[in-house]
């Protein structure tokens, strides 16, 4: 059974910092692109950021350019998103997702997690 499950979530003040984890089981996901996204209440599911099988490419979402980062390691079978410079407005649920590069920039995926929470105070 293919699972995705994040970690890393938590209250954090504005223009702090947070690091959340995907770690994959159930199947190897170095051969997959993988990728975050976040909704937060009442509104949509968004794309935040996209790396490629081999980390060459990364997508981000205006929003968070210049303060997330997205990076892989293959060998454990994990993705994570580097938060800096928090704002309130990126206060969401953060889920992590693979599929193919273009699909999940696109907003697709084919496996998702449930989901960490990320809340950012003012």
């Amino acid at each position: 059974q293919v699972q995705l499950v994040e970690s890393g979530g938590g209250l954090v003040q504005a223009g702090g910092s947070l690091r959340l984890s995907c770690a994959a089981s159930g199947r190897t996901f170095s051969d997959t692109a993988m990728g975050w996204f976040r909704q937060a209440p009442g509104k949509e599911r968004d794309i935040v950021a996209a790396i490629s099988w081999n980390g060459g490419s990364t997508y981000y979402a205006d929003s968070v350019k210049g303060r997330f980062t997205i990076s892989r390691d293959n060998a454990k079978n994990t993705v994570s998103l580097e938060m800096n410079s928090l704002k309130p407005e990126d206060t969401a649920v953060y889920s992590c997702a693979a599929g193919f590069f273009s699909k999940l920039v696109g907003g697709g995926m084919d496996y998702w997690g449930k989901g960490t929470l990320v809340t950012v105070s003012s």
